[in-house]
């Protein structure tokens, strides 16, 4: 499995709080809320797999929810493991791309 967006670096964010910092290989770097990573999880738990329905109230979470740990997942996605105890999520770059550029406010998008 490939990606087309590669995932070049991810950080805590150095300027803003409770965010993350992601820059992919096309050059485009983006500032997202913790919050909003771990809303989009794409894992069963968070979403029902037979309708693709969201199953996880963004209002269910802990505002100040952060990861713990990202690990690589062969060369197309990540692993997270959150402070509130979720780790069955696997974010593709692919997917992560989307969600900054729908999520990422303009002015924080490069």
């Amino acid at each position: 499995m490939s990606s087309s967006h590669q995932l070049t670096k991810i950080v805590p964010s150095s300027q803003k709080p409770h965010h993350v910092e992601l820059s992919f290989e096309d050059g485009k770097s983006f500032t997202l809320p913790y919050l909003e990573l771990r809303f989009d999880c794409p894992c069963a738990t968070c979403v029902d797999e037979m309708t693709g329905k969201r199953t996880l109230r963004k209002e269910s979470l802990k505002p100040d929810v952060k990861p713990m740990k990202i690990e690589p997942v062969g060369r197309y996605g990540i692993h997270i493991e959150w402070s509130d105890g979720h780790r069955t999520g696997m974010y593709h770059f692919d997917t992560l791309y989307k969600l900054c550029t729908t999520a990422a406010k303009p002015d924080l998008a490069n």
